[in-house]
């Protein structure tokens, strides 16, 4: 009788360990981002990020990841880390216009030559002091870049600058704007989840996207023609957290998302971007999409003229504002020719 008696106690002990929910974290954190979930950005960069932290903290953090804008919009989802809507984000810099003018410096022709390259630069920038001050307002974890932007058109080849006159191209930031603008196009701002209805509905007449973006945002089934001017622009991106959700953590916690912060995981970024970017090629050449590759890129004489003049008006105005643009550029070269 005491044999079954322990074994029946025994037997619901068990059963009530299998049955018992899993325990709950101490800190769940509400990770909002634009990529769509499909996306090997949202896969292997966001959700291996996540994954990493859950298990360095042994369960304790919980990321709960929002994609495709579900939780703000793009240009909102700075703000809304700020105000605490969301816990974390990754967003482009560029989408709330005027707030980073001395990190988008990196967004300037000839700076980046492929994302892992040109997200040791802005890291590095960051890291030094430069442009820190632009980032008060929140906990920044790490900042990357994508690979070289390029221009995607439905129907129109583009070998040299006029050939880009009057037509409407999706422009990310203000400062690629500038660029498209100086070259004759006509710069349309939307953040790149909208530019796939904007291109099918005949909007716009094109894209300024890297080949990533192209691909995550499913561009290639509507832009037949693509030019790569090799080193026209890259957007800037940062991964930052609400100052009020770091600072709740106990100091063990705090250490688990910092050792998952810095160059480390701006490098890991940039390796999965110049993937993926090969991807997006390779899927074009695939489909027989036209693509002119201009030599010499951004150095090309057709095309340098424009770039540097544009360059040279975007760091006049931010000097004209009291900002040290030229010395923050000329650090940003050196940093382009030492980050490899």
């Amino acid at each position: 009788m005491k044999k079954a008696l322990k074994a029946a106690a025994l037997g619901t002990l068990i059963s009530a360990a299998i049955s018992a929910p899993a325990q709950a974290a101490d800190y769940t954190l509400r990770f909002a981002h634009f990529w769509p979930a499909v996306s090997s950005v949202h896969k292997d960069v966001f959700e291996a990020w996540a994954e990493s932290v859950s298990k360095a903290s042994d369960g304790r953090i919980e990321v709960q990841i929002y994609p495709g804008a579900t939780l703000a919009k793009p240009p909102a989802q700075y703000d809304a880390v700020v105000n605490g809507i969301a816990d974390m984000t990754t967003t482009v810099l560029g989408y709330t216009a005027n707030r980073f003018p001395l990190t988008q410096i990196v967004e300037l022709p000839g700076v980046v030559k492929d994302a892992q390259q040109g997200s040791c630069v802005v890291q590095k920038l960051y890291e030094e002091g430069l442009v820190a001050d632009e980032f008060k307002e929140t906990h920044p974890l790490f900042l990357f870049t994508h690979g070289q932007g390029h221009l995607n058109l439905t129907e129109k080849v583009v070998k040299e600058p006029s050939d880009l006159a009057g037509l409407r191209i999706r422009r990310p930031t203000a400062v690629v704007g500038k660029l498209l603008e100086g070259l004759g196009a006509q710069p349309v701002g939307m953040p790149a989840p909208e530019s796939y209805q904007a291109m099918q509905r005949g909007v716009i007449d094109g894209v300024a996207l890297p080949w990533e973006g192209v691909k995550s945002f499913r561009l290639n089934e509507l832009a037949n023609t693509h030019t790569e001017v090799g080193g026209l622009y890259s957007l800037t991106f940062i991964v930052t957290m609400n100052k009020r959700a770091y600072d709740s953590m106990p100091d063990d916690l705090k250490k688990v998302i910092d050792d998952n912060a810095g160059m480390v995981w701006a490098n890991k970024t940039g390796q999965v971007f110049d993937r993926i970017d090969v991807e997006g090629r390779k899927d074009a050449v695939a489909a027989g999409h036209t693509i002119v590759s201009i030599e010499g890129g951004a150095e090309n004489p057709k095309w340098k003229p424009v770039l540097d003049a544009a360059t040279d008006s975007y760091l006049q105005e931010l000097e004209d504002k009291g900002l040290p643009a030229r010395d923050v550029y000329k650090r940003t070269l050196e940093l382009s020719a030492l980050c490899q």
